[in-house]
Order: C-alpha cells, then sequence, then structure tokens
C-alpha cells in the first residue's frame, strides 16, 4: 500500500468510526425521536411553510388573483419603504420604545432575582413569586382594559389622586408625551415577575458549596451576590439579552394594538402595528408583507451580531 493510500485511510477511518457511533446512538434512541414528530411536523406546517408567503413582498399582490395571478415588481414595495416618511417615523418609534424596555426593565428582574434568593422565610418567597409573576397569565386585551379604566382622565385611579393633590387630570393613553412610559411600565408590570423566574431557576443552579465557602471567608450577604450569583447568572443573562436584542424591531405588537389610538399614531405606531393597519386596513399586502419581512431579516442579523459580540468579548454565547 502506497503512502497516499495510508493516509487517506488515516483520514477516512475517524469519519467512518464517527459516523458509526452518531447511527448507533439514533438506533438506540429511536423512541426519543419518535417524540419529535409531531413539534417537527407543527414547525413544518405552520412556520416554514407560510413562509412561501414572502414572495408577496416581491408582486403587487392582487387577493383576487393570488399568487400566481400577481405581477412581479420586483424590489419596488422595498423602494417604497425606503422613500416613506411614515416608515421612518415607525421605525424610529419601534427601536426607541424597545431601547427603553431593554434599559429601564431589563436590568429589573436580575436585580428582583437576586434579592429574593436571599429571602430565607420560604413562605413569604413563595407569596411574593406568585404576586408578582401572576399578571404574566393576564392577556394583553384585560391588562389594556384595566390600565383604560385607571389611567382615565374621567374617574381613573390616577387621576383621582392627581385631583386630590390639587393637579390637573391626564389623559395618559391619548397624548404623544406620555403614551411610550405608558406602554414601557405596562410591560414591566407585566413581565418583570415571569422573567425574575428564569433567573432565580439560574441562581439554584449555582454550587451552593460556593456560599458556605465565601461565608466560612466573611463574605457578607452583598459580597456573595456580587462575587457569586451574578457571575453564575452570567450565561442565562447574555442569552435572554441576545434574544431580547433580536427582537428589537418587535416593541410589543399585541401590547401596543390593544392600548393605542390614531391621536398617539406619532409616538405610538410600531412596525408591528403599522404592518396591522396597511395590510389589514388599506389591504396593501405586498407592502405589509415587505415591512414585516424587513424586521425579521433585521431581527435575525441582530440576534446573529449580538452572539458574536457576545462570544468574542464575554467568551459566552448561544452557538
Amino acid at each position: 500500500m502506497s503512502k497516499a493510500d495510508m493516509a487517506l485511510d488515516s483520514k477516512t477511518a475517524p469519519r467512518e468510526r464517527t459516523g458509526n457511533r452518531r447511527w448507533k446512538l439514533v438506533r438506540g434512541n429511536l423512541d426519543m425521536y419518535a417524540l419529535l414528530i409531531p413539534g417537527v411536523i407543527f414547525l413544518l406546517l405552520f412556520k416554514y411553510t407560510p413562509m412561501y408567503g414572502i414572495v408577496i413582498a416581491f408582486q403587487d399582490f392582487n387577493i383576487f388573483g393570488g399568487i400566481k395571478g400577481s405581477d412581479w415588481v420586483g424590489l419596488e414595495q422595498f423602494r417604497k419603504l425606503v422613500r416613506s416618511d411614515e416608515f421612518l417615523r415607525v421605525l424610529f418609534n419601534t427601536l426607541l420604545i424597545s431601547l427603553y424596555k431593554i434599559v429601564i426593565l431589563f436590568p429589573i428582574p436580575i436585580v428582583l432575582a437576586l434579592f429574593l434568593n436571599e429571602v430565607r422565610r420560604m413562605v413569604f418567597k413563595r407569596t411574593i413569586q406568585t404576586i408578582i409573576y401572576l399578571p404574566h397569565f393576564l392577556s394583553w386585551v384585560i391588562i389594556s382594559g384595566l390600565f383604560i379604566n385607571i389611567l382615565s382622565p374621567i374617574g381613573g385611579l390616577v387621576n383621582e389622586l392627581i385631583r386630590s393633590f390639587g393637579g390637573q387630570p391626564v389623559s395618559f393613553l391619548t397624548e404623544n408625551h406620555w403614551f411610550r412610559s405608558v406602554v414601557v411600565f405596562t410591560a414591566g408590570w407585566k413581565e418583570i415577575g415571569w422573567n425574575a423566574i428564569v433567573f432565580i431557576a439560574a441562581i439554584a443552579g449555582i454550587d451552593q458549596e460556593q456560599y458556605e465557602a465565601a461565608a466560612i471567608d466573611g463574605a457578607g450577604r452583598i459580597r456573595q451576590m456580587v462575587s457569586i450569583s451574578l457571575p453564575g447568572m452570567l450565561p442565562t443573562i447574555m442569552l435572554m439579552l441576545i434574544l431580547r436584542i433580536g427582537s428589537l424591531l418587535e416593541a410589543g405588537t399585541e401590547q401596543i394594538l390593544t392600548m393605542y389610538n390614531p391621536l398617539v399614531y406619532k409616538s405610538g405606531d410600531v412596525i408591528g402595528t403599522y404592518v396591522y393597519r396597511m395590510g389589514l386596513g388599506q389591504q396593501d399586502y405586498s407592502f405589509s408583507t415587505a415591512v414585516g419581512l424587513f424586521n425579521s431579516a433585521v431581527g435575525f442579523l441582530l440576534i446573529v451580531i449580538g452572539n458574536m459580540l457576545s462570544r468574542k468579548f464575554l467568551h459566552r454565547s448561544i452557538w
């Protein structure tokens, strides 16, 4: 046998062994792989199959002619998108609201989880956890109705308090100056407790012997939080932050759609609500699809960039 053949065999042999081990692993866990079938079918039918509708973004879509009967216009919808002053305003609102939510709301569940972890009375701890994460299970329709009543300038609890201190009632949901603040506050009220559970679970996975060793060395509660709990949470924090950055252009479409009105389009209209208004309201399906495709593409790009930066500077990443 020649040296070239021996070198070729030395390269292919490890690949064959790796392939054999993989097939042996699959054959030994067929029942587990069978459990994946319903989930895979669900993804194919409801996630990947509808992606065929992306072609509408490159057409002058006619609802009666369908995709096959509509004229192709190439990138015309995207040119319209770039030239649209209204879309630039919507993009600005989306970025601003999302950045508010990241800067203001993202750190709060982390701090809340750190302090809840220090509570030693389990009854009190579980009671607080239950109270703060219950709003997560309420739909935005219910929450919007609740806050519309609470913030109403006529008979609303907040405005009654303002009147009692000699102030003038404020129309929180019809004034552009206040609407973004209401959006951020209600999003925090609904999701902070639920997000804190993720970080509490991350803390629970930290080796408890580290806390015992730190206590022996004289470290107090605050020092243990900073030196043990926070570093132990860092992989989870980075995962949640990367996912949050990926949804930067989402900004809470369902939330805003149930709370806003034409008076606050200037400050509250985001990409998701804009797509809804253009697609169903004005029946401009091609343009709304182009906006949605732009949103998805930017979101994917942000996740890739965020993951790359995290891997480079913090040595932690999703993949």
